[in-house]
């Protein structure tokens, strides 16, 4: 498969490895370019030094020009917090796809069924999703959703307040009310390396509160979560995403993806969806 032109897509920033695991280099795929990553901080491609920043854990890089640097994350600066890296999961699907997935609360009940959501609270309340133009980010906030069992050592059901936040279209975010924490956030993050239009790894980082779950219970939980979502991604047809109107009909819950492809589309972005690329 070619590496795509999208200027769209080349002029970003992904995360391509975790700055643990840098000692020997490793041949893979960006956006369908050949790119070698490491040893040390450092991925070549087509024998030129690429751009690298160091961030959240991870080493990210560009093969274009971006007009910004990474995005923040405010909690990953707080004092006291937990990080928690994931480890990296390979889906064959367009990593649009999987964005979207973690957008979607609807899916709770039956993909992840007495973990984030159970049959009898099916219904995803209204909430509102809107694109910041002033930050050039997704968000979708006042979400709530019934959810069985919050964290590893609080099983007991209540309903979630989060929100999300979409702040380049290869990373999602969800933030998450800490229950009796006066308004305290969890912050959850996906990081996703496009290798292909229709195949990705992406690894999980959070930044929690939570100082009585071991590391093994936090890494557990959100690798059950995110290999069940694996199965139901990478059956979805198109691999990759449309973004035509009326291509595939949306409902209320799905006021988060609606302002997601609203905004993919806004910025020209063609690698990883169903629109071809201009010649």
């Amino acid at each position: 498969m070619a590496g795509t032109q999208d200027p769209v897509a080349l002029n970003d920033w992904y995360a391509v490895a975790t700055v643990t695991d840098l000692d020997r280099a490793e041949d893979t795929r960006l956006l369908g370019h050949s790119i070698t990553v490491g040893p040390g901080h450092k991925v070549v491609h087509d024998g030129r030094d690429l751009p690298v920043r160091e961030k959240f854990g991870v080493l990210w890089t560009t093969l274009g020009t971006p007009n910004k640097e990474i995005f923040d994350i405010a909690e990953s600066q707080e004092k006291g917090r937990r990080f928690v890296p994931c480890g990296w999961v390979k889906m064959r699907a367009s990593g649009l796809r999987v964005v979207e997935n973690f957008l979607d609360m609807a899916h709770f009940p039956f993909v992840h069924a007495d973990i984030l959501g159970t049959e009898p609270h099916t219904e995803v309340l209204s909430y509102k999703s809107e694109i910041r133009h002033d930050v050039d980010e997704v968000w979708a906030t006042n979400c709530k959703f019934f959810q069985p069992q919050m964290t590893t050592t609080r099983p007991d059901g209540e309903f979630a307040q989060l929100t999300y936040r979409v702040p380049s279209p290869f990373v999602v975010m969800l933030y998450r009310v800490v229950p009796d924490s006066g308004g305290v956030e969890d912050a959850i993050a996906l990081f996703i390396h496009p290798i292909d239009e229709d195949e990705v790894r992406a690894i999980p980082v959070m930044y929690l509160t939570d100082q009585e779950a071991s590391h093994t219970q936090l890494l557990r939980f959100e690798q059950v979560i995110f290999l069940q979502d694996r199965i139901i991604v990478e059956n979805q047809r198109p691999r990759l995403l449309p973004l035509e109107a009326r291509a595939e009909i949306p409902t209320r819950a799905d006021s988060s993806s609606v302002a997601y492809r609203r905004w993919l589309k806004q910025k020209g972005l063609t690698f990883g969806t169903t629109t071809p690329e201009a010649a």
